[in-house]
This record gives C-alpha cells, sequence and structure tokens, in this order.
C-alpha cells in the first residue's frame, strides 16, 4: 500500500489562519499588531527570496513586519548595533537574522545578541538550554514544524524509536531534544555514524536533515515508518532542467513508508508557519510580562 503523502503545505496553511486570530485578538486587546523584525545582510538571491516570503505571509496574518537589508559590506559592529536597536524597540517583538552571515561577522556574537525573549528561531543559548531542559521558550522553527506534522499524524510519540539524519544545531539536534521531549527512543546518525542504514530501519520516525540529495533510499526505511524530509536540494536532469528534491528518494519511500513528506510541499511551508506562530508566542509573553 503506498504511503501517505503528508500535506505540510495544507497544514501549514492551517496552522497561519490560527495565528491570523491569535493575532487579531492580540492587536484588538493591546491596540498594535505583534511586530517581526528580518534582518538580512547582502544579497544572496534564496535569501531575499525567503524573507520575501516571510514579510508577505507576515502581512497576511495581521503581524506586521520590519525588514532591515544591509548591504553585503556591513560590518559586525554595525550590525550589532542594529539588533540593539530592535531589542529596545516595543514594537518588535520576533526578531529574525537570516543565515549564513557574510565572512567576516560572527554568526555565534549575532545570535547571542538577541533579546532571548525575541529570538523567534530559537538559537540564542538560553533557548537552547531551555529546550534541553524540557522547558522551552522558543523552539527553532523547522523542528518545531516537523513535531507538529508527527503529532498531528501519529498523536502520542511516547515509546516510538526515533532516528534523526543529520547533528545541525538549526534542525538535527534540537530535532532530537523535541523527540525526546515527547518520549520517544532516539538517535543520533551522522556522516561518523557506522551502521547507517541499519540505525534508520529501525525508525518508526524517520526525520532527515542532511543536505544531500537521495541520501535515503529503500535499504533505510522500515515498512511503515512516518518520514519527515527536510532537505531541500536544486538538482538538475539529463537535459539540463533543475528541480527541487529532498534527502530522501520520494518514489522509494512512497512504496515502504507509512507516510512521506514531499519536497517541495513539506516541511518547507511548516518553517515560514511556526515563524509566525513563534511571533505571536513572543508577543503574548512580552505583553504579559
Amino acid at each position: 500500500m503506498p504511503a501517505v503523502r503528508i500535506d505540510g503545505k495544507a497544514f501549514a496553511e492551517q496552522l497561519r489562519e490560527e495565528v491570523a486570530v491569535g493575532a487579531a485578538g492580540f492587536t484588538a486587546e493591546t491596540g498594535r499588531q505583534p511586530g517581526l523584525a528580518v534582518v538580512l545582510v547582502g544579497s544572496d538571491p534564496a535569501s531575499q527570496v525567503y524573507v520575501r516570503t516571510k514579510m508577505r505571509q507576515a502581512a497576511e496574518v495581521g503581524i506586521a513586519s520590519f525588514p532591515h537589508l544591509l548591504d553585503v559590506g556591513t560590518g559586525e559592529a554595525e550590525l550589532l548595533a542594529l539588533i540593539d536597536s530592535l531589542n529596545r524597540d516595543d514594537n518588535v517583538d520576533g526578531i529574525l537574522v537570516q543565515l549564513p552571515l557574510p565572512a567576516g561577522i560572527s554568526e555565534a556574537a549575532v545570535l547571542e545578541a538577541i533579546d532571548p525573549g525575541k529570538d523567534v528561531d530559537g538559537f540564542h543559548p538560553y533557548n537552547v538550554g531551555r529546550l534541553s531542559g524540557g522547558k522551552p521558550v522558543m523552539v527553532p522553527c523547522t523542528p518545531l514544524g516537523c513535531l507538529l506534522l508527527l503529532q498531528d499524524r501519529l498523536g502520542d510519540l511516547s515509546g516510538l524509536k526515533a532516528v534523526v539524519v543529520g547533528r545541525s544545531n538549526i534542525v538535527g539536534k534540537p530535532m532530537a531534544q523535541l523527540l525526546l521531549n515527547a518520549s520517544c527512543t532516539v538517535t543520533t546518525v551522522h556522516s561518523r555514524s557506522r551502521n547507517m542504514a541499519e540505525e534508520c530501519r529501525q525508525a518508526d520516525i524517520l526525520v532527515v536533515a542532511v543536505g544531500r540529495p537521495g541520501l535515503i533510499g529503500a535499504e533505510h526505511i522500515k515498512p511503515g515508518a512516518t518520514v519527515l524530509d527536510v532537505g531541500i536540494n536544486r538538482v538538475e536532469d539529463a537535459q539540463g532542467q533543475s528541480r527541487l528534491v529532498g534527502d530522501v528518494d520520494y518514489a522509494a519511500a512512497l512504496d515502504l513508508a507509512g507516510g512521506v513528506t514531499p519536497v517541495p510541499g513539506g516541511i518547507g511551508p511548516m518553517t515560514v508557519a511556526c515563524l509566525l506562530r513563534n511571533t505571536l508566542t513572543a508577543a503574548k509573553q512580552r505583553s504579559n510580562k
């Protein structure tokens, strides 16, 4: 029986509708919209598209957006000064600095400069520590989107065997921590792991976030498993036409898995929707304070 196609696009639309209702209530109560500041340094085309998408969707759900598009020559001191001003701006509830940053700017210094209460990406060490302790304030958007999709499909995740392929600070590590907090039995595999296929075949839940097209094939997938493909890779076919693919061999997953996310249309839309949700959460928390 073919796997169920897990429609992240449809779920994200539902989540945005919920955020819109919450944002309208917040605005009626406080007299202002929740506010999201997005900072982009440089002119990377993919980052520019992503920022425009965030701004458009923020406006659609009633979140005020404050874009700061900085020249590629912007120095670290200037960027840190901007973040300091956004930290002190009462109209800004969430601050997102688009990564990667140009050479010469310390990513760690920039992320640590953001007020943890406005860190809607969930990358500040304070929020990382809270997540590790099982008391999250802001959860990174992509892992949060994955968790919501899993809970929607599977319900209670307690006791399920979960394997996370990848150990990045942005997806792999927080994803493993979220699954552990949900009482899964969690294994992380990576480039130095031995017998990766054997480890993956034990998974009831398989989350793949590496950035290598076709890394996961039939030999990695347990029949009936739920497979979330976080990878987004642009490849060219024999005719020179480019297309987006994930880290998972989608056709193989369809034959074996119980459910699988497509690329595109799976995890990507959830990431932006969770960013908007985090912004509303930050606005409410700041208002309560």
